[in-house]
């Protein structure tokens, strides 16, 4: 038998205790312990979601600095945006007012579908911005990446009648598979969002009339290569309609051959030019 000293009597009063009537502090430790175990989870979980979405923050930056290095910015009024890692209605996009040269994994913003900002600061609300983005992430759970451009060669392609014509390589990647959509001012509303949703289709590229382009991938690569193809083909067009000479373009055939050719050159899209890119700007911080 145990010698329990001069604790016997203290001992056997713990023991009636346990026995006895429920002993209110050991049930108040019991669900201190509960919460203490939910705010564990809720925390290792938001760990857990800030680990997933680091390489999808610094792959967004990372474009935002290849587009700013090939000149398809237009100072502080476009963007682009991912969505984030899991199940979260939430995507990420820069805040608004910077140029894309100063865009950082640091400061992207996180903002719900609903346009509400859910992590970072904002010097302004961007509601254009959140209702393009969010509505399409919303409708298209197969496109993780948006970007919206305007420049000089895509606003003038989206405003002519006939919009993209086949008469360069670079155009007939959207051969047939252009999405073309109305101008109506500014998007600042869901219904209005909702339409450019219902307009963009089935499809990654899109012309938005008398406004620019938005252009969409499961990658990113894949968005970064729509938007650059689609710029180049924006750009050969206008220079060829300004020589004012009679245009070849190629039969339906061929042109519906050769989408299909050059969008399965590659298993994934986009991907080498990509990693062309991130060796030219391997001294990012974060490259």
């Amino acid at each position: 038998m145990v010698n329990m000293g001069d604790n016997s009597e203290i001992t056997d009063k713990v023991l009636v205790g346990h026995v006895g009537k429920p002993n209110e502090s050991t049930a108040k430790g019991k669900r201190n312990h509960s919460r203490n175990k939910f705010l564990l989870f809720i925390s290792s979980y938001a760990i857990i979601q800030g680990m997933a979405n680091e390489p999808i923050r610094n792959d967004l930056a990372l474009a935002y600095q290849i587009m700013a290095e090939l000149q398809l910015d237009d100072h502080t009024y476009t963007h682009l945006s991912s969505r984030a890692e899991g199940n979260e209605d939430a995507f990420f996009i820069y805040p608004f007012g910077y140029r894309f040269e100063e865009v950082t994994p640091e400061c992207l913003l996180k903002v719900s579908f609903d346009g509400i900002v859910l992590e970072g600061s904002e010097h302004q609300y961007n509601k254009t911005g959140y209702t393009i983005h969010g509505g399409i992430y919303r409708e298209r759970p197969d496109i993780n990446h948006v970007f919206h451009t305007h420049t000089p060669e895509n606003v003038a392609v989206s405003s002519m009648k006939r919009g993209l014509l086949p008469i360069s390589q670079w155009a007939l990647h959207f051969y047939d598979r252009m999405s073309y959509t109305d101008y109506n001012s500014l998007a600042l509303n869901e219904e209005h969002g909702c339409d450019i949703v219902k307009s963009l289709g089935d499809n990654y590229a899109m012309l938005m009339r008398n406004h620019g382009a938005i252009t969409c991938g499961r990658t990113i690569q894949e968005a970064m290569f729509y938007t650059y193809h689609l710029e180049k083909a924006c750009k050969a067009q206008c220079l060829a309609l300004s020589s004012r000479e009679d245009l070849i373009l190629p039969s339906k055939e061929i042109c519906e051959k050769s989408a299909k050719d050059l969008l399965g050159f590659e298993a994934d899209l986009g991907l080498r030019d990509w990693n062309a890119w991130k060796r030219k700007l391997k001294g990012t911080s974060f490259t």
